[in-house]
């Protein structure tokens, strides 16, 4: 038999290796999952020993772990805003940057008491759902191309309570016709098909290469929802896009040529541009 604290040290050891950060904490949360007790009584009684299979199943999961494959998809969830969210390979893990776009919805529509919005590409159902949990009489469509996102995005949904206020469509964004909307947001796939490759491998060895891959300038999947956009969104209506660093000039002359108005830039926490707003007009 071994003490938990004795297998944490040997995983410890096998992640630091591997150049895996933060290691140690990632070792708590895998033994938390493998021995089914929260990460506090595990640091409260690592001088307890873990039985057989529990170990086995905690050798496996570091296995896993050593490897890059990430922890969210190891625990099969990520928090973004206020909630837990269900993930696994299928959909992109939620970034807190993404997070920005949720406080920007806020702030804008903090006095609407209804709108109706449409997230392109809901992926795991992060952005459109914290939205919907915040705004009780908010009336949300997502649409995705994947069955898997679409499914895992239900999940969320209903673990959250909010299945009501939520129609979820499979399309992709130039054969999408339905309706007139408030607000279009989208976290699109942005990032140059070239640049793929020199992603961090948890990234780029693990996560759906359909939401990374933004085509030969980044700009492919962006143009798309912009162009779309345009057509479907009311007058005065808002469009917020999160983008890549390096791409504010381009979306900002792209949207004005689609006839919206610039309201502004937010930056993320590494201070890099990051989310765009606009307005149709």
């Amino acid at each position: 038999m071994m003490k938990i604290q004795t297998a944490i040290n040997n995983a410890l050891i096998k992640l630091k290796k591997k150049k895996i950060k933060p290691a140690l904490l990632d070792c708590e949360i895998l033994m938390s999952l493998a021995i089914k007790k929260d990460r506090k009584r595990i640091i409260l009684n690592s001088d307890q020993e873990i039985g057989k299979k529990d170990y086995l199943y905690f050798k496996k999961l570091i296995n896993q772990r050593s490897k890059g494959k990430p922890i969210a998809y190891l625990t099969g969830k990520k928090s973004f805003w206020k909630y837990d969210f269900y993930v696994n390979e299928k959909v992109l893990i939620p970034r807190p940057d993404t997070e920005l776009i949720i406080d920007e919805v806020l702030k804008i529509f903090k006095y609407k008491n209804k709108i109706n919005f449409l997230d392109v590409g809901v992926g795991s159902g992060c952005i459109i759902l914290s939205i919907l949990k915040e705004k009780i009489n908010f009336f949300g469509t997502g649409i995705d191309l994947s069955d898997d996102c679409l499914k895992i995005c239900k999940i969320n949904a209903n673990n959250l309570g909010i299945k009501n206020r939520l129609k979820l469509i499979k399309s992709d964004i130039d054969n999408f016709n339905n309706g007139k909307y408030d607000l279009i947001l989208s976290n699109p796939p942005y990032i140059k098909k070239l640049d793929l490759k020199n992603l961090n491998k948890e990234v780029a060895n693990f996560e759906p290469n359909l939401a990374l891959d933004g085509g030969l300038e980044g700009m492919t999947e962006i143009r798309k929802v912009v162009s779309k956009s345009s057509m479907l969104i009311k007058r005065g209506g808002k469009l917020i896009l999160e983008i890549a660093y390096d791409q504010t000039k381009e979306v900002k002359e792209f949207l004005r040529k689609q006839g919206f108005f610039i309201n502004g830039i937010v930056k993320d926490f590494a201070k890099n541009d990051r989310c765009i707003i606009s307005t149709k007009i």
